[in-house]
């Protein structure tokens, strides 16, 4: 099975293609450049690299979310496009999921992905890993950082934070640092082919979706719809 994994859920874009499991090519920029500019130039010359084409895919993937609420409009519209395009189904995975997969190999972690949510939040979810696969220790969540960090003194296992809200959280675990770790710099952020690894099994498995059912998974309101529910309230008062 070949998967096309699409990845712009935060400040990198990247995409992927995989086959049974196995990273045939992977395309990454973190240069400050909107997605809108580089998925599909960088999606075009992937394929034409390795000399496949969009009908050779057997299914799209793409980080769905938490994340950048334009960034995650971006990945979703790409993906839907590509998959009426070439009559493929697709696949939303979670955001959360994916990064953890990039740190599958270590075992008998706890990982923790860790995206800044703004407003002392954070997008978090944990995984234990036995070196080839992740157990979810608990369901994608946006969640105040004092949550988070008692949520991780609890658990006795070493720790591995991974995400752009890593040195965030492990900056406000004062005395709960101990077993925290980091991983390597090319692993901290979020990668096409930790959607690929993602997606390979619910794929396997037919968990699949038409590309008009495909949605981003925001997990809280924007802050545009946040500051409207804030009039309104306020106007009913």
């Amino acid at each position: 099975m070949k998967i096309l994994a699409i990845e712009s859920s935060a400040a990198a874009a990247s995409v992927a293609v995989s086959e049974e499991g196995v990273l045939l090519a992977q395309s990454f920029q973190n240069n400050g450049k909107t997605h809108s500019r580089t998925i599909l130039p960088m999606l075009e010359a992937l394929l034409k690299n390795c000399e496949l084409a969009l009908p050779d895919m057997d299914v799209i993937a793409v980080a769905a979310g938490p994340g950048s609420f334009t960034g995650l409009r971006i990945g979703i519209s790409v993906a839907k496009g590509l998959a009426w395009q070439g009559d493929l189904p697709c696949i939303g995975v979670s955001t959360l999921e994916a990064m953890a997969w990039n740190l599958v190999h270590m075992e008998d972690f706890v990982i923790c992905p860790v995206m800044d949510a703004r407003r002392n939040e954070v997008y978090n979810a944990l995984f234990l890993s036995d070196g080839k696969s992740l157990r979810r220790l608990c369901s994608d969540r946006a969640v105040g950082l004092p949550v988070l960090l008692e949520d991780l003194a609890n658990l006795k296992k070493r720790k591995i934070l991974v995400g752009d809200g890593a040195t965030l959280c492990y900056n406000n675990a004062a005395k709960q640092r101990e077993g925290l770790f980091f991983p390597p710099g090319h692993l901290q952020m979020q990668s096409a082919w930790g959607v690929a690894c993602a997606a390979r099994l619910p794929a396997e498995r037919g968990e699949l979706l038409s590309p008009e059912k495909l949605r981003p998974v925001y997990l809280r309101l924007s802050q545009a719809e946040r500051e409207r529910l804030e009039r309104e309230h306020a106007g009913n008062k």
